[in-house]
């Protein structure tokens, strides 16, 4: 069964920092892109970043370019998030996000046919 699996969500204060995975079972990421987004409470939900399946090439939405940084290790089939200076703007359910076809990087939540269950980031005070 085709899974995709979120990890390492929070509480923060402003300014910390948390890595998120996302770890992939019954199936292998290495042919496909990944994506990252969010959902804040009453948002829709976002893309944040994404990253090729090489790992060569990684986009980020401008809301988080220079904090937040996609990683990924095709041999642990998980993919990363490092999420650094975190506002408390940034608090949302993240998710991991894989199509079901190789692609390149996309936004689009319609390109992507596998979703994880989601990890919670909060940031306060």
């Amino acid at each position: 069964q085709l899974q995709l699996v979120e990890s390492g969500g929070g509480l923060v204060q402003p300014g910390g920092s948390l890595r998120l995975s996302c770890a992939a079972s019954g199936f292998t990421l290495d042919y496909y892109a990944i994506g990252w987004f969010r959902q804040a409470p009453g948002k829709e939900r976002e893309g944040v970043s994404c990253i090729s399946s090489s790992g060569g090439n990684t986009n980020y939405a401008d809301s988080v370019k220079g904090r937040f940084t996609i990683s990924r290790d095709n041999a642990k089939n998980t993919v990363y998030l490092q999420i650094n200076s975190l506002k408390p703007e940034d608090t949302a359910v993240y998710y991991c996000a894989a199509p079901s076809a190789p692609m390149g990087c996309s936004y689009s939540l319609e390109d992507y046919d596998y979703w994880g269950q989601g990890t919670q980031v909060t940031v306060s005070s």
